[in-house]
């Protein structure tokens, strides 16, 4: 994995607008949407690209495509914070296009990965259009995102469940090794389910994400940790946000975990001031940090300055060589559901790459050259 060691870099979460009009299930299609993604990446002064998960509807309701066992009636999600702000929530998630988040099917039946030619066409594609690039990552579902959105009425516990995850996702996370690309794990749950059931204590979630984490673990043991990334959130999307769980709460489990890289919300006006927990909190060897310098859920273009000044902090308590500019999460989580506008969203991104050579002229000294 390329870390900062002569200027700070920059990435992304994952998914990206898709070009309008894109049908996904037309092979050639696609094919030139991830060229045309990768493209703008690079124009926008992105190092470290992806497919922009063109191929997906979702970026973790994908695996229906490719796993068996999900024909089940969708499972109505209960949320913290609902009762204080219940016409905001009424409102918001009553939203038809917000329907792709939470009208996704259970799974009532044995989980097996069925067809792996959609993740290897998806590898040809990036490899295809990312060849000059710094970096190329594709992310994946994680077996406790997949739980999220698609939960369990098959197994006979949540943790068999997955396990059962782990051992099919275990087939795509390989393939996307084998290829060479760096495996960029999705976990949202690892913070926000806490939203899920407001009954639970602070030591009981601490437990389920260990939990969560171990099978992560599990399902990952066959690639080595510099190769693999791991996103968390607490949902993308504007709204309070004010029953998240604190990041302090679960960073210590997160960085003893095996990927090397660690994204995360960390520029919305509910995290951002999150940074100086790494005051006190040690970066392990070998750990890297990926905070987000762009808010994925806001028509708002940060100022370049206000980047540097993003990444300058958190330089400033982990090291400049630890530190890759990112974003809180993805611009397109489904493809149907684009808070952001898609023009904006480029835009958005040359600023953080912008904002990023600022952050290396003030850490490193000097102009730091691009690619």
């Amino acid at each position: 994995m390329r870390t900062s060691a002569e200027r700070i870099l920059t990435t992304h979460t994952g998914s990206l607008p898709r070009p309008a009009g894109l049908d996904r299930h037309d092979a050639a299609a696609v094919r030139a949407a991830v060229a045309e993604t990768v493209g703008r990446q690079r124009d926008a002064g992105v190092d470290i690209v992806n497919d922009g998960e063109a191929s997906k509807a979702g970026y973790s309701t994908y695996v229906t495509e490719r796993l068996s066992g999900f024909g089940g009636e969708p499972v109505p999600v209960r949320r913290r914070g609902y009762e204080q702000f219940p016409d905001f929530y009424r409102k918001m998630f009553g939203d038809p296009q917000l329907a792709v988040v939470s009208d996704n099917p259970s799974c009532d039946g044995p989980v097996a990965y069925l067809d792996t030619s959609l993740v290897e066409a998806d590898i040809a594609n990036l490899l295809a259009a990312g060849a000059d690039a710094t970096e190329v990552f594709m992310s994946a579902a994680s077996p406790g995102v997949i739980d999220m959105f698609m939960p369990n009425r098959h197994y006979p516990s949540t943790e068999e469940y997955l396990v059962a995850l782990a051992d099919a996702m275990k087939t795509e996370y390989d393939a996307i090794h084998r290829a060479g690309l760096v495996l960029q794990l999705d976990c949202p749950d690892l913070a926000a389910t806490w939203a899920r059931e407001p009954e639970r204590t602070v030591a009981e979630f601490r437990a389920e994400v260990a939990k969560r984490l171990e099978v992560l673990d599990y399902a990952t043991r066959d690639i080595p940790p510099d190769r693999i990334r791991l996103h968390l959130c607490w949902g993308n999307y504007e709204g309070p946000h004010h029953t998240d769980i604190p990041l302090a709460d679960i960073i210590d489990l997160v960085l003893a975990a095996r990927p090397a890289a660690v994204s995360f919300e960390a520029a919305n006006p509910r995290h951002e001031h999150e940074w100086k927990l790494f005051e006190e909190v040690r970066l392990p060897e070998g750990k890297v940090l990926i905070p987000g310098v762009l808010d994925s859920t806001t028509n708002y273009i940060e100022h370049p300055e206000l980047v540097a000044q993003r990444l300058v902090r958190y330089a400033g308590v982990v090291g400049r060589g630890n530190v890759i500019a990112g974003t809180d999460c993805g611009f397109a989580t489904f493809a149907a559901f684009t808070p952001v506008d898609p023009a904006i969203t480029w835009a958005k991104l040359a600023a953080m790459a912008e904002g990023a050579r600022l952050a290396s002229q003030e850490l490193w000294g000097s102009v730091a050259r691009t690619p």
